[in-house]
């Protein structure tokens, strides 16, 4: 693969060709890249500041603590105050806030503080052996993340559990909400880059209903500042000339098929569902929910439910966080009235200011402080 400065040339040129030919109007063209990891990339190598004026970078819905439905982020942390349990999660998740005033315990990390044992993990191999170095004490392992980190919990499962495992699930498949937005007929955008590390589980297939469905150009790229190029390069050639395909410029990792095996232990512990997502809603089949045979591992079937209803604002934002117009692409995260002012990385009001993958965590960590 060419150097991404090769890339960077390439694609300033090919702009400044179709402005000399007028082959567009003055209007951005707009692409949505989909994951909070790409956004990352971007933002570290000032890709975005580099590209030519006409190109506009939308990041996307690939932030899953940022979706991560409210009222399960509630019900861990009651699950870890009230319950005899070791509360597992992955790190990001444990500063996420949920809907309650400021005198209660609104994260996991203020739980921990009050005593809960309340546990960060990196990877699903860990909650195995937490499990079995504490055979008399069950284990709640809130598994939230998208098919990328659904895969390897589906592993966990399907190679078989230590008793007092149990999984309080909340995985996610990032397609449908790009579907959805593409079916609302304003999707925003006018080119797609599609996530390499879910295309490296799911397929690069998975994202030909883009071009198929809504002709619209589309590219999986890697995590590289040349990746991201190339498939830049690729969906604006793809518009420019009009000749849709799906362009895989992560080939290294990324296959048509994906992974056979990582999909079949998804498909054999693992049923698709509707599900909401925080802020937006539910998107239909668009969750991952324990089949039956693993009932006994089901903290949601074990537990009761903390879930209270009563609750204001239940699964929404918190109050004037634009953290959902950004997921869809709506907003960037400096046209938050929040930003920077009541919203930081070190007191987030919402989940895009706690996740490394979360735009608005991303543009600060990187400099951006003016807002919009």
């Amino acid at each position: 693969m060419l150097p991404a400065k090769s890339w960077l040339k390439k694609v300033n040129a090919l702009m400044a060709s179709a402005q000399a030919q007028k082959k567009f109007d003055s209007r951005p063209i707009k692409i949505m890249n989909v994951c909070g990891g790409h956004e990352r990339s971007i933002t570290m190598a000032g890709i975005r500041n580099a590209l030519h004026p006409q190109i506009e970078l939308i990041p996307g819905p690939g932030c899953p603590v940022c979706i991560c439905p409210e009222e399960d982020i509630y019900q861990a942390i009651q699950l870890a105050l009230h319950e005899d349990i070791i509360l597992l999660a992955f790190g990001d998740m444990l500063r996420v806030p949920v809907n309650t005033g400021k005198k209660s315990i609104r994260t996991l990390q203020q739980a921990k503080a009050s005593g809960a044992d309340v546990r960060p993990i990196a990877s699903p191999i860990e909650a195995r052996q937490i499990a079995l170095d504490n055979p008399e004490t069950q284990i709640v392992f809130f598994a939230a993340g998208f098919e990328t980190t659904t895969a390897p919990v589906a592993g966990l499962i399907a190679e078989g559990l230590p008793d007092n495992l149990l999984f309080l699930l909340s995985g996610r498949l990032t397609w449908p909400a790009v579907a959805m937005l593409l079916d609302s007929g304003a999707p925003g955008f006018d080119a797609l880059v599609a996530p390499g590390h879910v295309a490296t589980v799911m397929g690069a297939r998975e994202w030909e209903f883009v071009i198929k469905k809504h002709h619209l150009p589309a590219a999986v790229a890697g995590f590289n500042p040349e990746s991201l190029l190339a498939a830049f390069y690729s969906v604006i050639r793809q518009k420019l000339e009009d000749r849709l395909f799906l362009d895989n410029c992560y080939p290294q990792l990324v296959k048509n098929n994906g992974n056979l095996s990582a999909q079949a232990q998804l498909e054999k512990t693992m049923n698709i569902v509707d599900a909401n997502w925080r802020g937006i809603g539910i998107i239909p089949e668009s969750g991952f929910e324990l089949k039956a045979d693993y009932n006994k591992h089901n903290a949601r079937l074990i537990f009761p439910d903390y879930d209270q209803q009563a609750r204001r604002h239940i699964g929404e934002m918190p109050l004037g966080c634009d953290c959902a117009n950004v997921v869809l692409g709506k907003k960037y995260p400096n046209q938050c009235k929040l930003y920077g002012t009541a919203c930081t990385p070190q007191e987030p009001i919402g989940p895009c200011m706690v996740s490394d993958e979360g735009a608005c965590r991303i543009w600060w960590a990187h400099g951006v402080r003016d807002r919009e």
